[in-house]
């Protein structure tokens, strides 16, 4: 096993980091003794290594751990205990790949992909709450090569962490490490942990390792009020009349009338707002005029924009002088990425993979791989990206990834072509181009219904009149809708007959979303008061008065609730 394949090997650990399960009892893994076949260890060796490889580690450990005991006397027993060790990590066995990483660094201390076997059991340790053993054995790392994929490692676990007593023991034992230091004063500004006790530690931090003061400056904590200024920086394009852009921007008049609703909603039950409304129009340079108006320095709250240019500068300003800024329809999680002070409204697309992920891994399990087919532009390549390292976070593998252009009759055909639908647990489809849904359809359908494995796709398929309503229904088919509301449900019921007094026209989804942001964040501002990031984060799920609900727990800037449904007997259920 050269170095160049050990290090790809180490990782590939890694993508267990990027959503790991808490909570879930780890898988034992079923061992045997030394080997009674009359198979060669040499034959034994190499089967072991291929059911590594499809993600098949219960068989992959059952082959390679007794090929890796001293008694075997096999030629290559230490490669056979570091592939047994990442089997057993594979089924979250943490205390068995231990035992077995402990084996190999015991009886085979020469070893010469010892960095591998240090990175992996650094991640074991971390897995079981060994935070002391896991930073010391990665500091043995004697590979420069490895040190970013070792920082990442920390980071990734050291958030984890929520007892205050840990943390000073690290900082007390890790003075000199950066990650350590970093990650703290993550914790005590993005996940809602900080009081004004911990500002003299929080500067000492800030300074000791060159932080950025304004990224590191946590909300102050203001007085409640009796009324609330809202402003609105939305692209209403007033001063162009026409019939283009005022059907152009429908969308944002549907978004502004729901915000008035809410308004309205909160006002009935004693609690005030005002809203402000800017127009932003559609560049940069007249949103930029808005920003320099002092009196938006007084609001509590800001909504808006809605074009990704706009955001970032709203995001900067919105840091800069400490008002909660929300923005109302991007799905772009970097765009709150280390920002206190910004919140998408709905779930980013990456949050909606890694839910999706841990819903086909409960629902599908993890002992087949799973296929992931998307479109090839940057939002569907995130979910692609978080829903992958998600399911093999929880011990599965997706054993074919393809990425396509719907509007190309070869690459779609590519992306469907040679799939093997009978061996697989999953099949995952994300694009919601309007060719995409019955192209997939018709390919899953082509499968006898026995041996037709489960597919997970967009929930904008049903509004696809290219489909029939009936394929969904009954079939192996689970839809990914952040956007889901039951329209029979009170609290929607009640919401569209109000809406239909004021406007005289159904609420369309633009409308929904309004009404439900601005009653969410509004109500965040008389219960918390207006630096709320700290509420929010210890903050259970709340159900929505038209949506399924909102949840910012643990310091997330985007919503983490993420409805999968299925439709049986034309009914849709909601399964997650």
């Amino acid at each position: 096993m050269n170095h160049k394949s050990s290090v790809l090997a180490g990782l590939a650990v890694m993508l267990l980091l990027a959503c790991p399960a808490w909570g879930q009892a780890p898988t034992k893994p079923k061992t045997t003794g030394p080997a009674t076949s009359a198979v060669s260890p040499d034959a034994r060796y190499r089967n072991g290594k291929a059911q590594l490889d499809q993600g098949k580690y219960q068989a992959a450990l059952k082959e390679l751990e007794p090929l890796a005991q001293p008694s075997a006397r096999f030629a290559r027993a230490a490669d056979a205990a570091y592939l047994s060790a990442v089997a057993a990590a594979r089924l979250k066995a943490w205390p068995e790949a231990e035992q077995l990483l402990n084996l190999l660094r015991t009886e085979y201390p020469t070893y010469p992909n010892l960095p591998d076997v240090l990175f992996l059991q650094g991640q074991v340790s971390f897995e079981q709450g060994d935070y002391d053993t896991a930073l010391k054995t990665l500091a043995q790392l004697p590979d420069a090569r490895l040190n970013p994929e070792r920082e990442l490692m920390k980071a990734n676990y050291l958030k984890r962490i929520t007892d205050r007593g840990t943390w000073q023991r690290l900082l007390r034992r890790y003075p000199a490490d950066s990650t350590v230091g970093r990650a703290y004063a993550d914790r005590l500004v993005f996940g809602g942990a900080f009081s004004e006790a911990d500002r003299p530690q929080l500067d000492e931090l800030v300074a000791k390792f060159n932080l950025d003061r304004v990224r590191y400056s946590p909300p102050a904590r203001v007085a409640k009020k009796s009324t609330y200024n809202v402003g609105v920086l939305l692209p209403f394009e007033l001063n162009d009349p026409s019939w283009q852009t005022q059907r152009k921007n429908q969308f944002v008049t549907d978004l502004y009338a729901g915000l008035r609703l809410a308004q309205d909603s909160l006002q009935r039950t004693g609690r005030t707002l005002q809203l402000f409304a800017y127009d932003t129009g559609a560049d940069t340079l007249t949103l930029k005029q808005v920003l320099a108006q002092p009196e938006l320095a007084s609001m509590d709250l800001l909504i808006g924009p809605v074009y990704k240019s706009g955001a970032r500068l709203l995001a900067r300003y919105a840091r800069e002088h400490q008002i909660v800024c929300v923005n109302p329809l991007s799905e772009d999680g970097d765009l709150v990425l280390d920002n206190p002070w910004h919140y998408l409204f709905g779930p980013s697309v990456a949050t909606q993979g890694r839910m999706a992920a841990q819903f086909a891994a409960s629902a599908f399990g993890t002992g087949r791989p799973g296929v992931l087919l998307h479109e090839d532009n940057k939002d569907d390549a995130a979910f692609a990206a978080s829903y992958k390292a998600a399911y093999e976070a929880q011990g599965g593998k997706i054993s074919l990834l393809r990425r396509f252009s719907p509007d190309v009759d070869e690459s779609l055909n590519a992306a469907f072509a040679g799939l093997d639908l009978p061996n697989v647990s999953h099949v995952v489809v994300m694009s919601e181009h309007r060719r995409t849904g019955p192209y997939a359809m018709n390919i899953m359908q082509q499968q006898p219904a026995a041996k037709r494995p489960p597919l997970l796709c967009p929930g904008s398929w049903l509004d696809n009149v290219r489909l029939d309503v009936q394929q969904f229904n009954n079939a192996n088919v689970y839809l990914m809708h952040p956007k889901y509301f039951d329209d029979q449900a009170p609290g929607y019921r009640r919401f569209r007959q109000l809406y239909l007094q004021r406007q005289r026209v159904p609420p369309s989804m633009y409308a929904n979303q309004g009404f439900e942001m601005l009653l969410y964040f509004g109500s965040a501002l008389f219960q918390y008061g207006p630096a709320f990031q700290t509420s929010l984060a210890s903050a259970p799920a709340v159900p929505g008065a038209v949506f399924e609900g909102q949840s910012y727990g643990g310091g997330a800037h985007d919503n983490q609730v993420v409805p999968i449904v299925k439709l049986t007997n034309l009914e849709t259920q909601v399964l997650r």
